[in-house]
């Protein structure tokens, strides 16, 4: 098996390619807890040069501007000394320092006003956190890179996964050592990645006034990944006073945060979009299995809980394709009439059914769907269709 640290996501080479070619922009790198964010800056960092600094702002000691400054003018002697060719300064976790946008937007706008050869790439965990200094301070100074998370392609590649084992253990990286032992791997999704990122990533980095209520809602999505369920009903079933304003908040976070998302229903009006009942959608299948007490071979024995996993899995790599920008991921239902996935891609359309062999309750709805939107195409991934193993083995650019 192959160590984590020993396979390079192509992001890396996306990342390299826009430091060498100009200084214009900071580079943002963000995603979810263990996706590799800290591994990646630090392989481009290796392969950027001599005259590079990296420095992390995820230390028990609290990092503020001060600490920013620091960090910053030790690579600004680098530069200085480098020539033209510059230097690289990665300040991974940036999130976690207090009022890091506006530190970094006085230091950025200093080195170009001066037109100083330093480059600067900037690292967080916390989608959200970021995103709201993004906006507010450096607008116009930043280009994105979003890690989702790992792809079947990725997680075969560095480890050598079946389908299978891909489907049940989910995506975390970290986390693929201890496959195989099912009690030490629940307890690591849980404890480490699960819990940590609910209490630090979410809790204590956006206003949650009803935090039992978020974590029920968490609970509740593993638990009915890949259905539809209005917003009263989900009230219903975690019993708790609250609103479906306040339920749409929290899905959002949890969604930002990489974990749970909430698909809306495609319709022609992007108003009738947002308050449609969500389908409930992990960004990792992990997240299903970490707490459902079967193992592989008993997941794979249960035909209604291996379908439910085969389509969050598709409805996972669509929706980590959202995330990073390539596209945009509804579901479609009209009465008994549904559609799984529905992927819009700049002006094209295409509608995707999953049959993964368990019974379903409703009819597929491709006919009504194609006589109400006339889709690009159509999909069909298991069965008689494109295999699951082929459809997640291959960038949803590729089918969309």
């Amino acid at each position: 098996m192959l160590r984590k640290s020993s396979y390079q996501r192509p992001q890396a080479a996306q990342l390299l390619s826009r430091l060498r070619e100009s200084r214009r922009f900071l580079q943002i790198v963000t995603g979810a807890r263990q996706v590799g964010k800290t591994t990646l800056a630090v392989q481009v960092s290796e392969q950027f040069g001599s005259a590079r600094r990296f420095a992390s702002a995820d230390e028990p000691t609290l990092r503020g501007p001060e600490w920013i400054a620091q960090q910053w003018d030790g690579a600004r002697l680098m530069a200085e000394r480098a020539g033209p060719e510059g230097a690289l300064l990665v300040l991974d976790e940036i999130q976690k320092a207090p009022n890091w946008a506006e530190a970094v937007k006085r230091l950025w706008d200093e080195d170009t006003r001066s037109g100083r050869p330093l480059k600067v790439v900037l690292s967080g965990s916390a989608q959200l956190l970021i995103g709201r200094g993004l906006t507010e301070s450096l607008a116009g100074r930043f280009e994105r890179l979003h890690l989702p998370h790992w792809s079947f392609f990725e997680m075969q590649a560095a480890f050598g996964w079946s389908l299978d084992r891909f489907l049940f253990y989910g995506t975390y990286p970290g986390a693929a050592p201890l496959a195989g032992r099912p009690v030490r791997w629940s307890s690591y999704i849980r404890d480490s990645l699960i819990e940590t990122t609910i209490a630090r990533d979410v809790l204590l980095l956006s206003r949650v006034d009803k935090p039992a209520l978020l974590r029920r809602l968490f609970e509740l999505g593993c638990a009915y990944s890949g259905q539809i369920l209005s917003y009263t009903k989900i009230l219903g079933q975690l019993q708790d006073a609250g609103n479906t304003t306040t339920l749409a908040h929290y899905l959002d976070l949890l969604a930002g945060a990489g974990m749970l998302a909430g698909l809306q229903k495609y319709s022609g009006a992007a108003v009738r979009r947002r308050s449609s009942s969500p389908k409930l959608q992990v960004l990792n299948t992990a997240l299903m299995t970490a707490g459902c007490g079967l193992t592989l071979a008993q997941a794979r024995a249960d035909p209604e809980f291996w379908g439910r996993l085969v389509e969050s899995a598709v409805g996972a790599h669509l929706a980590n394709a959202a995330a990073a920008g390539t596209c945009e991921v509804f579901y479609w239902r009209d009465r008994n009439r549904e559609v799984d996935f529905v992927v819009r891609a700049g002006g094209a359309v295409t509608a995707i059914e999953v049959k993964s062999g368990r019974a379903r309750g409703t009819p597929p709805g491709m006919a009504a769907f194609a006589s109400a939107f006339r889709p690009t195409r159509f999909l069909l991934v298991g069965d008689d269709g494109i295999g699951v193993e082929e459809f997640l083995s291959q960038p949803v650019e590729h089918w969309v």
